[in-house]
């Protein structure tokens, strides 16, 4: 078949979007011959092509909407910007029967067929449910794992990427510098060497035209002479003296919060303190333009916050938006126009109790619930209840757990503060889903919340994630981001697409069995959201084990193991044994610490045996952090920090 591609103008975004349509088409059927042209603008005169780029039949917005309106190989490919042309050209490849289920091309389910006329008739006019569509950088991570998550996000209709702290060395430093697996072969980096990645990485965020967030972490830092990648400890006698003069008191002293300067506060009542953070961010800002989102976030960690005498006259919350509003001056002063993302975060859940932000055009609300459960979707929260909120009290407060106390401190904020353009920055794929080895429950929780978050007045997400957490499968990231697409989406159905798209005519087959591993592995037990019950816990880990050896006799062994997808849950269902094994060690009825260390050792041996094969999409530097917890019950708060 012989088919014209009209590229419309020159935008770097939209070439990219005709290579890669190209490139998704040619593998379909490599005998298709397709011309490329490139046209000023969409000319009507022109006929008997495929339109590829802005033509201006859909409006200009920040909200990406696309059209793809092609019969018998004719018509157009568009959308309301370069991006989402290039969201339109991954779409149509999947009306044609393409599938992403995971970063890489390994991901990619191209199928091998004959392109006709009459195949290449599509129709699609959509606008995304949401506006902030993205992924945090979080984990070990290489490159190419970076590389390869900013390369799916637009196949799967997303739109953003956050880049943390000034230089986001600590997730690459694990993988690079810190990896106890002595499988993994790499050279240690520097913090320089990672800022050259970033250059590289960064221009593959440009070509996609994606939402550009950064920073966050370090402004507590960075402005005052200490440079920190991540959380690690230092020695107050290695800190400027004009930086310890102003951390926060506690205790009567000034100084490093546990050690660490990413979890120290500063002096906020003190206007020195404030001018010389703000002067970094317009410095910031100024320098580095391609960035849309700049993150203005305080120090991590919670109950760490100045108790000197000014300091205790206004809450942390009152301290932050006084900032902000001195920053919003600063910044419009400079013709600055970068939108700053202002953080709902551990102590600044407790809203302000005086100060009020002035120009709620400049910010963006980022709701970030860290110590939620993730038993109960936002939806699922039974908001008829009254719920108690314990006003604020400096360094003594207990970090919210239940869904509905978290949605109720939004709400003030949301009434109080600002009301406009705002997202949920959320950790559903960080740690919590290691409780769910069959990414079956965590993945309906994830699109519940997606589908729902315009009910809590929400834009979107930003989810603060692994980028290797597609072991067994995608199921979670996949489900998120038709979610986020269309907030409409039947978690059933996409399923049914996810697992159809993987396993063929065995799709059915492999969800019933993921979704009852899901269920044998209870991880609301494991978040000690239900009574101990030790016997009982450990009589569904043997279920599991039973599940997993008939299903892998009754299926695996009838596949091809070698082809992806199926290779990859003949190696989980090792692991997924060994996991259980673990599980009864820490939560079982006979838990010694020696059976609990030899049990780790066994599960972290197989792990880092079958790298080669699932480095890819599991991040075991992670899984390995989880382990303190289970032991002890701590749920997912704050202080995980500590363990990473």
């Amino acid at each position: 078949m012989h088919l014209v591609i009209a590229r419309i103008g020159n935008d770097p975004t939209v070439k990219f979007a005709f290579d890669e349509l190209v490139r998704l088409l040619k593998t379909m059927d490599p005998l298709t011959v397709i011309d490329g042209r490139v046209y000023p603008a969409y000319t009507a005169a022109v006929e008997n092509v495929i339109w590829l780029g802005y033509d201006g039949s859909v409006a200009e917005s920040a909200l990406d909407a696309i059209r793809i309106d092609v019969k018998n190989g004719v018509g157009v490919i568009t959308g309301s910007g370069s991006r989402a042309v290039l969201l339109a050209a991954y779409r149509f490849a999947v009306e044609l029967g393409c599938s992403f289920l995971r970063p890489g091309r390994s991901g990619e389910i191209i199928p091998r067929k004959p392109l006709t006329k009459e195949l290449l008739t599509v129709s699609v006019a959509e606008t995304a449910s949401y506006r902030h569509r993205g992924v945090c950088i979080e984990g070990a991570v290489s490159y190419e794992h970076v590389a390869n998550m900013i390369d799916f996000l637009p196949k799967v209709g997303m739109n953003a990427y956050f880049m943390q702290f000034h230089t986001p060395g600590t997730f690459f430093m694990r993988y690079y510098n810190e990896n106890p697996n002595p499988n993994v072969q790499t050279h240690p980096v520097t913090d320089e060497d990672v800022a050259h990645m970033w250059m590289s990485i960064e221009a593959e965020i440009e070509k996609r035209g994606l939402d550009y967030h950064a920073t966050g972490h370090g402004w507590t830092c960075e402005p005052f002479g200490i440079h920190s990648v991540g959380w690690y400890k230092q020695e107050d006698s290695e800190m400027p003296p004009e930086a310890l003069a102003v951390m926060a008191e506690l205790n009567g002293h000034r100084g490093l919060y546990k050690g660490i300067p990413l979890d120290t506060n500063l002096c906020y009542s003190n206007p020195a303190v404030r001018e010389k953070m703000n002067n970094a961010i317009v410095d910031y800002c100024r320098a580095h333009p391609s960035v849309n989102f700049l993150h203005f976030w305080l120090a991590d960690g919670t109950n760490n916050h100045c108790e000197c005498e000014e300091c205790r006259k206004k809450t942390p919350a009152d301290y932050y938006v006084q900032m902000l509003n001195e920053l919003d001056e600063k910044l419009t002063a400079a013709g600055i126009a970068t939108k700053i993302v202002c953080l709902i975060y551990v102590d600044l859940l407790w809203a302000p109790e005086h100060e009020k932000i002035a120009n709620p055009d400049r910010f963006v609300l980022m709701f970030a619930p860290i110590t939620r459960s993730y038993t109960t979707a936002f939806a699922d929260a039974d908001r008829s209840e009254p719920v108690e909120l314990v006003p604020y009290k400096r360094n003594q407060n207990v970090m919210p757990h239940s869904v509905a106390e978290n949605l109720a401190r939004l709400e003030i904020w949301q009434r109080e503060q600002l009301s406009g353009d705002s997202f949920d920055f959320d950790y559903h794929l960080m740690w919590d889903h290691h409780y769910d080895p069959g990414y079956y429950e965590c993945a309906r929780v994830l699109h519940t919340d997606m589908a729902n978050l315009d009910k809590i007045g929400l834009h979107g997400m930003i989810s603060c994630q692994l980028q290797r957490a597609f072991f067994p499968t995608g199921l979670p990231f996949y489900a998120m981001a038709r979610a986020l697409w269309d907030k409409t989406s039947d978690f059933a159905d996409v399923c049914a697409d996810y697992f159809t798209a993987a396993f063929g005519e065995d799709a059915k087959t492999v969800e019933t069995y993921l979704a009852a591993l899901s269920a044998d592995f209870d991880p609301a037990y494991l978040r000690c959201e239900k009574p101990s019950d030790p016997q009982g816990y450990a009589a569904k880990l043997r279920a599991a084990r039973e599940r997993i050896d008939a299903f892998a006799c009754e299926v695996l062994a009838q596949k091809d193991l070698q082809a992806s997808p199926w290779r990859f849950l003949s190696v989980h269902a090792e692991l997924a044994k060994e996991h259980a094994d673990l599980l009864e060690a820490y939560r079982g009825p006979d838990t010694t610490p020696e059976k609990r260390e030899a049990a780790k050792k066994r599960m972290l041996a197989c792990l880092w045996d079958a790298e080669d094969e699932i480095g890819e999409a599991f991040d075991s530097f992670i899984f390995e952090a989880i382990f303190g917890r289970l032991e002890s019950g701590v749920g997912y708060d704050a202080a995980v920090r500590e363990t990473l």
